[in-house]
């Protein structure tokens, strides 16, 4: 994993930008085609979110009256506002349940739109196969699922809560300016002073505050990875159970799994540490708030200028003004958890655009009929070469053999003609035909087998009668039965019955051009020759490049071609 890449939009900070890009992830959304239902939901939350500072200014007043009853031991009137309070409470419910239910609503539709838009990103442009191979992200799948939902969930959160907080900020203050008067320090008199005092109280908080926590953003941007690193690994275990059972590598894995939990233990516990010094000091500031409006009230209420109901109105506005001025405090901690799902999302961003924009270094295009590669040169990640300005054409109809030491470029040069390759220089030609390539250990998605073995393509595109051939065909008649069956076939099929699997998918979507690395190697001999030949019988006129080394395979390629030294070298196969 490349860290640097990691933490550039933790840098971006320093240059201004992180800003800018959060807000070109969150935009677009308000401006697509979701943008009618998304603004009606975004209005209908905003207004029942200022409707709830509504029912807090409501109360407020009510304080003033209730304690001022209470004081005058005034009893029809204390019931009556105990009954007062039971319609303020009914209707500030019913805001509350419409307010959450509709967060909800636009939560999951807006996370429903991004999660599509990163889908589509993330599968377009060799993305998802790129960002794997050069080590520029981890854990996609976590940044997709997790951290979108995060994203989203939280950015409404924080978002409404800031409206919200400076709504209320605002309706407070007028209150709290008109209620606690003026006072004289050292012969200056100081309008609203109860209103400077949560201001300054709230200023102080908020800074302090920021200074304890801010390492929670790194912290928690390592945490989620890894936390993903260890699922990863997990999920490499019961991919590779056999393997690992077979070997006795139990002790091996562990070691690895526990040195994965190592980083998040440590990790956690910094994590532990930090939050409690700022609890500490949060709930400190918490538990001050409660009693500092009171004393610095309480001259004025013992020198007979405000009454009872006054004071607690002035300390209901007082707790408002201050919890609203220090809203950064209370939200210190998920700030800083948005804040880290922030970076890894813009970094996982822009490591695919860093690809989308990468010049490919091979030009590799569609056009004409025959395969032509071009002063070929294949490099790899630490400067060596596979290919030296190679050249090689394969004609329509052609069945040819490329072969080779282990390492010498075979396979790569096929990924090279499936546009994988990022290294090197030269030209592939490939012809406009219908192709397929069939690689070594071929993919098998989990479903039903009809599904599995008309891949890329869906289920129902053939007849049955058609699958039913050519699993038949390719020896896999026992699987005829189990075509709507859904499972791991991964998992549930042998090496040599996926790779036959794959040659049934080839009978069925019957390419032109057929690519193969390796594609019967779990195979034996007969398995191998019968395969080939019903390519050969029901695929007329197949153009076939094969990546191979068994001898067997010869006499099924008329020509053969070799990497020797960094060159392709045409021979003669001889049967």
């Amino acid at each position: 994993m490349n860290q640097n890449a990691e933490y550039s939009a933790v840098n971006d900070t320093v240059r201004g930008q992180f800003f800018r890009k959060v807000w070109a992830m969150t935009t677009p959304y308000w401006r697509s085609e979701e943008k009618g239902k998304a603004w009606t939901l975004l209005i209908a939350v905003i207004a029942l979110s200022l409707f709830s500072v509504a029912i807090s200014v409501w109360i407020n007043s009510w304080y003033k009256d209730f304690y001022n009853a209470l004081q005058k031991k005034d009893e029809a009137a204390f019931w009556q506002l105990i009954l007062y309070f039971c319609g303020i409470a009914a209707v500030a419910i019913l805001g509350a349940v419409y307010r959450l239910y509709l967060t909800q609503m636009l939560t999951i539709r807006w996370r429903a739109w991004l999660t599509e838009q990163h889908f589509a990103r993330w599968l377009g442009n060799k993305n998802y196969y790129q960002l794997e191979q050069g080590g520029y992200t981890d854990n996609p799948d976590q940044r997709i699922s997790e951290d979108l939902n995060s994203f989203t969930s939280n950015t409404l959160g924080l978002g409404l809560g800031l409206i919200r907080n400076v709504v209320s900020l605002v309706s407070f203050s007028i209150i709290l300016w008109g209620v606690s008067g003026s006072i004289e320090v050292f012969g200056f008199t100081i309008p609203g002073y109860m209103f400077w005092c949560a201001l300054v109280y709230a200023a102080v908080g908020s800074w302090l505050t920021h200074v304890i926590g801010r390492r929670l953003i790194g912290l928690n941007n390592n945490q989620q990875r890894f936390e993903a690193d260890l699922r990863f690994s997990m999920v490499r275990i019961r991919e590779n159970a056999e393997s690992i059972a077979l070997y006795n590598g139990e002790p091996n894995e562990n070691r690895r799994l526990s040195n994965r939990f190592g980083l998040v233990w440590h990790n956690f516990w910094d994590i532990m540490k930090v939050s409690k010094r700022l609890t500490f000091f949060t709930s400190g500031y918490g538990q001050i708030a409660i009693i500092f409006p009171f004393m610095v009230a309480a001259p004025r209420y013992f020198a007979g200028k405000i009454e009872l109901g006054e004071l607690m109105q002035i300390n209901s506005a007082f707790g408002n003004v201050q919890e609203n001025f220090s809203w950064f405090i209370s939200a210190y901690q998920d700030l800083a958890a948005w804040r880290a799902t922030c970076d890894r999302l813009l970094s996982f961003r822009q490591a695919m655009t860093d690809n989308e924009e990468r010049a490919p270094a091979i030009d590799v295009q569609t056009s004409g009929t025959a395969l032509k590669v071009h002063n070929l040169g294949l490099d790899l990640a630490d400067g060596r070469h596979l290919l030296t300005n190679a050249d090689m054409t394969v004609e329509e109809g052609e069945r040819v053999m490329l072969s080779g030491r282990s390492g010498s470029g075979k396979s790569t040069l096929l990924r090279a003609m499936g546009h994988l390759w990022p290294a090197g220089h030269g030209s592939i030609r490939l012809p406009t035909a219908r192709y397929l390539f069939l690689p070594q250990k071929p993919y098998l998605p989990i479903g039903t087998l009809r599904e599995a073995l008309s891949y890329p393509q869906a289920g129902e595109t053939y007849p049955h009668e058609r699958y039913v051939h050519v699993l038949e065909t390719c020896r896999l008649p026992h699987l005829v039965a189990r075509l709507d069956e859904a499972n791991h076939w991964q998992r549930m099929l042998s090496p040599g019955e996926q790779q036959r699997l794959a040659f049934a998918r080839a009978l069925l979507y019957a390419p032109q051009w057929l690519y193969m690395d390796e594609a019967t190697s779990a195979m034996d001999e007969e398995d191998e020759a019968s395969l080939y030949q019903a390519l050969i019988d029901e695929i007329p006129g197949l153009s076939i490049l094969s990546v191979g080394h068994r001898s067997s395979l010869k006499r099924f390629h008329p020509r053969h071609v070799r990497i020797e030294n960094g060159h392709l070298v045409d021979q003669t196969v001889t049967a």
